[in-house]
């Protein structure tokens, strides 16, 4: 799975996400190829729901 598949699943928006937070994004993406997707959701679990409403993906 990618990483802008991961944050659709965690319903973040990763067009919003990368372009408003360019360096937290490029930091997470490194991270989540290097971790299994469980260990990644694991360590930034707070973080996640704290950037996903901020970047909801919008539902069609």
């Amino acid at each position: 799975m990618e990483f802008s598949e991961y944050l659709s699943q965690k319903n973040i928006c990763s067009a919003s996400f990368s372009a408003a937070e360019p360096d937290l994004f490029k930091t997470w993406s490194n991270a989540y190829n290097l971790l299994h997707p469980a260990s990644f959701t694991e360590q930034n679990k707070f973080i996640i729901n704290k950037i996903r409403r901020k970047y909801t993906l919008k539902k069609e």
